[in-house]
């Protein structure tokens, strides 16, 4: 490759084959092709101006032409490929290489010509660190590190599918256009003193874009979590008037369940008031009629609590799902409450049970008398 260093002022640095992709400018998610085949892909340096350029042309048209700042990173996205942001072209250039040593030569002397850029800014213009020209140098060994202050990494980009990234040598009119861009850099660089000031002003601007995505994005996420929490107010309205109406049931059945106790207490007492007039001299009530009508009290007041208990049952069966569905929502109030209300329908199934006992004591004690 032959170039007029004395008209161009540049140098050739670093050449690789690679094809170029371009981000699409509208969806900013997808690839489009910028070059039909495996093109030359080189780093040339401004030796007068302290500036270091990424260089790529296919036939008359130049598919890279970008000034790398210290800004600037290289993030490798796949085995062969790697991409990086140009905020002064508006895009982000892709590279597909044939294998991943190449694509580590590239970011190697990716980051050197970055430092290289910083160390020439940080000492003034008119001094710059010309990078050594290797073709050959070796892939970096820590290549994540080409990330580390990465100011693009939350926007890359999958890799193009199913592209085979096979070199081919480029035509001899390849060269003659490098020529024609270089030149056409070396009169667009007349303002390059103030270029710091300019990549600052499009940085900010590029920032910009981002953090207004990034707010469209929450206001996005604050309208969701908006409908999630109209949703769970919802719900714990509803679980709330359930608690409610569980809270006047659990009221009624004690007052049933304390008039079935009264009940029992004056059935209890009936029974002994018969069992002494029995005994007694004069009685005018036959046995057989006494016992069936007692054996009939008995068994209706036993069909009662038996009701009851179904009931009661069948209300603490709904009051667990209401209780798993509040620790779903973590609504620890309403759980305390829910909870007692538990613990109360089990002491009243509890005392149910032993009005049953008692009951079936008292029948007992009545077939044993009428044999």
């Amino acid at each position: 490759m032959t170039f007029d260093r004395k008209t161009m002022g540049e140098q050739p640095i670093f050449t690789c084959q690679a094809h170029v992709f371009h981000i699409d400018p509208k969806t900013k998610r997808t690839w489009i092709t910028a070059s039909t085949k495996a093109i030359s892909v080189s780093f040339f340096y401004d030796s007068s101006r302290n500036l270091y350029r990424i260089i790529s042309v296919e036939g008359s048209k130049a598919v890279i032409n970008s000034t790398i700042t210290p800004n600037m990173t290289f993030t490798q996205t796949s085995q062969k490929f790697g991409q990086w942001s140009d905020v002064r072209a508006n895009t982000v250039y892709g590279l597909g290489f044939a294998s991943e040593a190449e694509l580590g030569k590239f970011i190697e002397k990716f980051q050197e010509v970055k430092e290289a850029t910083k160390n020439a800014l940080a000492k003034g213009p008119q001094s710059a660190i010309t990078p050594v020209t290797s073709a050959n140098a070796s892939p970096v060994t820590g290549r994540s590190s080409v990330s580390q202050n990465d100011s693009y990494d939350t926007s890359t980009v999958e890799p193009p599918p199913n592209v085979s990234f096979q070199s081919k040598l480029d035509s001899p009119s390849h060269n003659s256009t490098i020529s024609s861009v270089l030149k056409s850099n070396e009169h667009g660089s007349l303002s390059a003193n103030s270029s710091t000031d300019m990549s600052s002003a499009e940085q900010l601007k590029y920032e910009n874009e981002r953090l207004k995505l990034a707010l469209a994005q929450s206001s996005a996420n604050a309208k969701k979590w908006e409908i999630e929490l109209a949703t769970l107010k919802s719900n714990n309205m509803r679980l709330t008037s359930a608690l409610q109406e569980s809270t006047a049931n659990v009221d009624e059945w004690k007052r049933q369940l304390q008039l079935y106790k009264e009940e029992n207490q004056r059935l209890k007492l009936r029974y002994q008031e018969l069992e002494n007039s029995k005994g007694g001299n004069g009685s005018v009530v036959p046995d057989g009629m006494v016992s069936e009508e007692l054996r009939r009290e008995i068994a209706l007041l036993k069909n009662r609590i038996e009701d009851l208990e179904k009931e009661l049952m069948a209300q603490e069966k709904e009051l667990q799902l209401a209780n798993k569905s509040l620790k779903d929502k973590n609504n620890d109030p309403v759980m305390k409450q829910i909870s007692n209300l538990v613990s109360q329908f089990s002491i009243h199934v509890g005392e149910l049970n032993n009005v049953q006992k008692e009951m079936d004591k008292i029948m007992q004690q009545q077939q044993q008398r009428s044999t």
